[in-house]
C-alpha cells in the first residue's frame, strides 16, 4: 500500500510541474496567438510541444494541438518566416499577403513580453505570500579538508571569509552570492580571498589569502563539477539517534547533547569527529548536556557485529547526527526586485559561460528536464513552503525564458525583431541563400544544444545515488559478566 501511494505521489507531482511548464509555454505562446489577431496575420496552428501532434482540434480556422515532445510550443505564423524546420510544414493560403514590418515586430515581440508580464504575476503572489529564506547565514569555515587547497594556503576553523576575489560575502551560500557560489563562478586561475582570523584576547586580524582550487572527476555523461577549494561551513550539530550497544551508547552519548570539542579542537562540523575516529582510533569527546552540564568520555569506535566480513565495513561510533529545527523566514520582495534579482542571476551566469578562463560552461545550462528535476525536489518540500519557492522559481524561469527570447539571434523571437527593423530600413523583406543557410544552421544548433543539455541533466542522476550494500548496524550488547 505504501509503495502505491508513494507511487501516486511521484506521478501527482510530475503532472503538477508539467502544468507549470504547459501554463509559462501557453501564456508565451499566446502573446504571438494575440498579437497575430490583432495585426491581422494568418495563424496556421497554436501547439503546445514540438513534433508531429498527439492531439489536435480545429478551432476558428486554427489548429490547436498538443505535440509528442516535450519541450517548448509554437504558434505557426508564416508571414514571419520559414519556420518548417521546427513547426513542420505550413497550410499556407495562395492569396496570403506579407505583413508590415511592425506587424512582424509587434508579434515577435509580443511572447517574450507575456513570459515577462507572467513573471510580474508570479512575483506580484510571491510578494504578498512572501518568500522562504533558507540561506546559510554567516560564512565562518568549519572544516578544512587535509591537503586541500584551502589548508596549503593556510585557511584554519573558525575563519570567516569577508570577501572573495574583491566580492564582499555574508553567508555560506545562495544567491550567487555566498562562499561556494563566488569559489564556483571564479574566473582567475588564483582564488582571493579576505578573511577574519579570531586571536586569542578577542580581537581578529584581516588576511588576505590566496588559494588554487580543484575540479572533482565526473564521468563523460555528467557535468563538469564547478571549482572548490576544499572547505565547509560551521554547524549547529545535536547528537541524533543512537544505535543500541553501541560505543556512542556506551559512552553515555544520548539524543539531544552536543559534542562541543574533540581531542581538546573546538567541533565545529562532523568531518572533525570523523577524522579523528577513522581506522578505528579512540577520541576524548567534552559533551554538553541538555541542561547545560559538561562532561568528558573517551570513545572508540568499533565495527558492527553484523558487518564484520563485509569489505566496506568501517568502525562507527553509533549514532546520528541531528540539527537543531529552524525557524523558517519569510522574506516580502516587490514584484521588481524579484524580477531585477533575476535579470542579475542570469547576467552573472552567461557572463561565466562567456568568460574565457571560467569553469562555468553552457553544460551547466539546465533544459526541461534539469528544471523540472528542481521542480520536483522544491515540491518535495513541507507544503506551506514548497508553493511559496515554486512560484518564486516560476518568476525565474519566465524572465529567462522572455530574455532569452528576445535575444537578437536567428529562429528566436529576438530575431525576428531584428529582421523586422532590416526591412523598415531596407523596404522590403530581407531574404536570400545567406538568411535561409542562416536560419537552417540555427535551428539544428538550438536542437543540437536541447540533446546536449537533455544528455547532461540526465547524466547528472545516473551514477550518484549509489547506495551501500550494509545492512543497518547492529552491536550486541556486551556479555554478561
Amino acid at each position: 500500500m505504501d509503495t502505491f501511494l508513494s507511487i501516486l505521489h511521484t506521478i501527482g507531482l510530475i503532472l503538477i510541474i508539467i502544468m507549470f511548464f504547459n501554463l509559462m509555454i501557453f501564456v508565451h505562446e499566446l502573446g504571438h496567438f494575440l498579437a497575430g489577431k490583432w495585426r491581422g496575420a494568418y495563424i496556421d496552428r497554436f501547439q503546445i510541444w514540438f513534433g508531429k501532434p498527439i492531439w489536435s482540434k480545429t478551432i476558428g480556422g486554427v489548429k490547436w494541438g498538443i505535440g509528442w515532445i516535450p519541450a517548448g510550443g509554437f504558434v505557426s505564423l508564416p508571414q514571419l518566416g520559414d519556420m518548417e524546420g521546427i513547426e513542420g510544414e505550413a497550410e499556407i493560403p495562395k492569396d496570403l499577403k506579407p505583413l508590415k514590418p511592425l506587424d512582424k515586430i509587434i508579434i515577435a515581440a509580443a511572447g517574450p513580453l507575456f513570459s515577462l508580464l507572467l513573471a510580474y504575476v508570479f512575483a506580484c503572489i510571491v510578494w504578498v505570500a512572501g518568500k522562504p529564506v533558507a540561506d546559510i547565514p554567516g560564512a565562518r569555515v568549519g572544516y578544512v579538508l587535509p591537503n586541500s587547497p584551502a589548508a596549503t594556503a593556510g585557511i584554519l576553523p573558525g575563519d570567516t571569509i569577508t570577501a572573495i576575489d574583491g566580492k564582499p560575502v555574508v553567508k555560506w551560500a545562495g544567491n550567487m552570492e555566498g562562499v561556494t557560489d563566488l569559489i564556483a563562478l571564479s574566473e582567475n586561475e588564483k582564488i582571493n580571498l579576505t578573511i577574519e582570523r579570531p586571536q586569542a584576547d578577542g580581537s581578529s586580524t584581516t588576511l588576505n589569502i590566496q588559494t588554487t582550487y580543484t575540479q572533482e572527476e565526473t564521468a563523460w555523461w555528467q557535468r563538469s563539477s564547478l571549482r572548490k577549494i576544499g572547505i565547509a561551513p560551521v554547524m549547529e550539530l545535536m547528537v541524533g539517534e543512537v544505535t543500541p550497544h553501541s560505543p556512542a551508547q556506551r559512552a553515555g552519548l544520548k539524543k539531544g547533547q552536543k559534542i562541543t570539542h574533540v581531542n581538546g579542537t573546538p567541533l565545529l562540523a562532523t568531518m572533525t569527529l570523523n577524522d579523528a575516529t577513522k581506522d578505528g582510533k579512540e577520541a576524548e569527546l567534552t559533551v554538553q548536556n541538555t541542561d547545560g552540564t559538561i562532561f568528558t568520555v573517551k570513545v572508540t569506535p568499533a565495527i558492527p557485529d553484523n558487518w564484520k566480513g563485509h569489505a566496506d565495513a568501517k568502525p562507527l561510533l553509533g549514532f546520528n547526527w541531528d540539527s537543531p529545527k529552524k525557524a523558517v523566514t519569510l522574506d516580502y520582495p516587490s514584484p521588481q526586485q524579484q524580477v531585477n534579482q533575476s535579470l542579475a542571476w542570469m547576467g552573472v551566469s552567461l557572463s561565466a559561460i562567456l568568460a574565457p578562463n571560467s569553469s562555468v560552461g553552457v553544460e551547466h545550462l539546465s533544459g526541461p528536464i534539469g528544471i523540472g528535476s528542481s521542480m520536483y525536489s522544491i515540491l518535495e518540500l513541507p507544503a506551506d513552503r514548497a508553493w511559496r519557492i515554486l512560484l518564486w522559481f516560476a518568476v525565474i524561469i519566465n524572465v529567462n525564458l522572455a530574455v532569452l527570447n528576445f535575444l537578437p539571434l536567428p529562429v528566436v523571437d529576438g530575431g525576428h525583431v531584428v529582421l523586422g527593423f532590416a526591412e523598415m530600413i531596407k523596404g522590403k523583406p530581407v531574404e536570400g541563400k545567406f538568411l535561409n543557410w542562416l536560419m537552417t544552421g540555427f535551428i539544428f544548433l538550438i536542437l543540437f544544444m536541447f540533446i546536449f543539455v537533455t544528455f547532461k541533466d540526465i547524466g547528472d542522476h545516473v551514477g550518484n545515488d549509489e547506495e551501500s550494500s550494509l545492512p543497518p548496524p547492529v552491536f550486541s550488547p556486551p556479555a554478561q559478566p
